[in-house]
């Protein structure tokens, strides 16, 4: 079950990156990027290796996504 919720976060965290300009899908591939290293190196130590680096990506996509639109607010 975490397997196909982190997968459906992924794919859908790659596609809403098709409808924004070029710098915003910078930010978001960069915190994808980020949150997927972080989310391995925390299933190394915990165990669930693949359900930690999906998450850790959906999350990382997500900040980097809420960071650029907060920046170009300002």
């Amino acid at each position: 079950m975490m397997h196909r919720l982190a997968l459906i976060a992924i794919l859908a965290t790659g596609l809403a990156g098709c409808a924004v300009d070029r710098q915003t899908g910078k930010s978001t591939a960069a915190g994808a990027a980020a949150g997927a290293a972080s989310g391995a190196v925390i299933g190394l130590f915990g165990g669930n290796w693949l359900g930690s680096v999906g998450l850790g990506a959906a999350a990382g996509a997500t900040s980097g996504f809420v960071y650029d639109q907060i920046r170009k607010a300002d």
